[in-house]
C-alpha cells in the first residue's frame, strides 16, 4: 500500500476542514499560504489510535493528526507530548518526520491536533499490494534495515535530544507490568479473560531495567514508510504517540508481538498485520540475535519479555474492543477485536508454558 493511500473521511471522524485550513494559514504560512484554496481531506485506514488525514493541496499533501473520540486511557493521545518527541528527536534521528504546526486550542476542532510533512513511499500491511514482489533476498534485506533502525533508535542517548525528562527513572520495567495490567482491568469486558494469571506471572518475574534509551512503543510496518525504487530503505518513521525513554529490550519485546511467522499456529496467523511471513523474513529468534550484535544488549530472559509484549498488545485491542462495544467507534475494522484480545491472552499463556529460547539471547 502506498502511503498515500486514503479513503473517504468517515462520517464519526470528520472535522471542520475550513477552520483547521484557517489555523494552517496563520501557523504554518510557508507550507498554506494566505488566500491558499481549501485543501480536499482523506483519512488514512489504517491505524487504531490517533486518527490520521491526508490534506491535499495543489502543490503539496500534509497530514493531519488528532486523537479518537470516546474512551482514552489518562496518558494517551497527547498530542503535545507527540510533537515534543518529534521535534527534538529529528535533528539526531532524520527519519522523523517534520511538524509544522501544533494547534492546543480545542475549539479549532474539539482536540489537540498538529501538522507535518508527508513523507513519500510504501506502507506494507499484511500482504503485498497487487503486483508488488519481494525477493527471499529483498525481504531478508528489508527486515535487517528495520531491525537495525530499531537498534539505532534505542542507542540515542535521550539527553543528548533534551528529551531525558520523558523517563521517570528506574523502574520502568515495573510500571509497564502494573500499568498494563490496570489498563486491562479497567477495559475488561465479559467476552475475554481476566488474565490475572498472566499478570501474576509479569509481576513475578520482571526484570531490572537494562538502560534507559529512546523507544518508540510501536514498532511496527505500518509506523514505517518504505523507499522500494531500489535496496529497500525506510523513508520515515510514522506514529510516535507512545516514545519514551524507557527499557529497550522491552521496546523490542512489544515489536515482536507483531512479528508473525509462517510457522505460526493458525489463531495468531488470524492476527497478522504485517508481511512477515514471506520467505526470507527472519524468525523471531533471528530477529533478537541481529538486534543484541548491534545494540551490545545483554539479554537474560526473552520469555519475560516475549510474554510482555503478547500482553501488552492484547490491552492495546481491548481498549479499542471496549470502545467499540459502547458504541463510541463503528469502525468495522474493530468488529473482532474481542477475538483478538482472546487469542493473545491464549498465546501469552503458551509462551508462559513453553517458553522460546533465543540461541543469541543469553
Amino acid at each position: 500500500m502506498t502511503a498515500g493511500t486514503t479513503i473517504p473521511v468517515r462520517d464519526e471522524d470528520a472535522f471542520d476542514v475550513p477552520a483547521v485550513h484557517a489555523w494552517l494559514q496563520r501557523a504554518a504560512p510557508a507550507a498554506v499560504p494566505p488566500g491558499s484554496p481549501l485543501p480536499t481531506v482523506e483519512q488514512f485506514p489504517g491505524g487504531a489510535s490517533n486518527l490520521t488525514y491526508c490534506l491535499h493541496y495543489p502543490d503539496r499533501d500534509l497530514v493531519l493528526r488528532r486523537p479518537p473520540r470516546g474512551h482514552k486511557a489518562a496518558s494517551a493521545h497527547d498530542m503535545g507530548r507527540e510533537v515534543t518527541v518529534q521535534t527534538r528527536l529529528r535533528p539526531r534521528y532524520p527519519l522523523v518526520p517534520e511538524v509544522l504546526g501544533y494547534c492546543e486550542d480545542h475549539s479549532i476542532i474539539g482536540d489537540g491536533f498538529y501538522v507535518m510533512e508527508r513523507i513519500p513511499g510504501t506502507i506494507l500491511r499484511s500482504n503485498l499490494p497487487d503486483g508488488m514482489h519481494l525477493t527471499v533476498d529483498q525481504a531478508r534485506g528489508l527486515a535487517e534495515t528495520i531491525i537495525d533502525a530499531q537498534a539505532d533508535l534505542h542507542a540515542i542517548d535521550p539527553a543528548a535530544v533534551d528529551l531525558d525528562s520523558l523517563g521517570r527513572g528506574p523502574g520502568y520495567v515495573g510500571r509497564q507490568v502494573s500499568g498494563w495490567s490496570r489498563r486491562y482491568r479497567e477495559a475488561r469486558t465479559d467476552d475475554v479473560p481476566d488474565a490475572e494469571d498472566v499478570m501474576a506471572w509479569l509481576d513475578a518475574r520482571q526484570r531490572p531495567d537494562v538502560a534507559a534509551r529512546l523507544v518508540h512503543g510501536d514498532w511496527r510496518f505500518d509506523n514505517l514508510v518504505l523507499d522500494l525504487s531500489g535496496e529497500p530503505r525506510i523513508a520515515g518513521v510514522l506514529d510516535w504517540e507512545m516514545a519514551t525513554v524507557g527499557d529497550p529490550l522491552m521496546d523490542l519485546g512489544c515489536s515482536l508481538a507483531y512479528w508473525i511467522q509462517s510457522d505460526d499456529d493458525p489463531d495468531l496467523q488470524l492476527l497478522r498485520r504485517q508481511p512477515t511471513h514471506l520467505p526470507g523474513m527472519p524468525t523471531r529468534e533471528e530477529y533478537v540475535a541481529r538486534y543484541l550484535a548491534r545494540t551490545g544488549f545483554a539479554l537474560d530472559d526473552w520469555p519475560f519479555y516475549e510474554v510482555f509484549g503478547m500482553f501488552r498488545l492484547a490491552v492495546i485491542i481491548q481498549q479499542i474492543w471496549f470502545r467499540y462495544r459502547l458504541g463510541q467507534t463503528t469502525n468495522p475494522a474493530f468488529s473482532a477485536f474481542g477475538v483478538g484480545t482472546n487469542v493473545l491472552v491464549a498465546q501469552a499463556r503458551s509462551r508462559m508454558r513453553n517458553p522460546s529460547s533465543p540461541a543469541a539471547a543469553h
